[in-house]
């Protein structure tokens, strides 16, 4: 004799698998959104630090006074403001005169401080604080300028 199913019991178990969904991908959405974000992040950070070595070459390299550099910065990562960036060539006080165009300058030092990455989640609005990031160089060209299309 076979035993046959109540046709009850199917009907009650129709709607189960939609709920385990909803369930299941409220946390993977999350969790997936989570991980765009900190890749996101990381890729700023990433983009800072080659930002911050980029400029102190170009620096050295280049002859560039520190408002070029700036600018320079500014336009590779636009989350950057002029208040973030330092340049600071040592020995101090060696840029003061354009005139000798750096040429006692031993080295130079850019730094990117106080930056901080909103982002973007929905329901979560969260403000990221950037880690200083500083490459200090020492002076290849400074006294000269070289001009040329790798210091444009």
């Amino acid at each position: 004799m076979k035993h046959r199913a109540h046709p009850l019991r199917f009907a009650r178990q129709r709607g189960v698998a939609a709920v385990e969904f909803a369930l299941i991908a409220g946390v993977f959405f999350t969790l997936l959104i989570g991980i765009i974000e900190f890749s996101r992040v990381l890729f700023y950070w990433n983009t800072a630090a080659e930002v911050t070595r980029l400029a102190a070459r170009s620096a050295v390299v280049c002859d560039s006074n520190a408002g070029i550099i700036k600018t320079k910065m500014e336009n590779m990562l636009p989350l950057l403001q002029n208040s973030n960036i330092s340049v600071a060539y040592s020995p101090t006080g060696c840029d003061s005169d354009p005139a000798t165009a750096r040429a006692s300058c031993q080295s130079v030092t850019v730094s990117v401080t106080n930056v901080t990455i909103a982002t973007v989640i929905p329901v979560m609005r969260l403000r990221i604080g950037m880690p200083a990031f500083t490459t200090t160089m020492t002076r290849e060209s400074m006294q000269t300028s070289t001009g040329g299309s790798v210091c444009s």
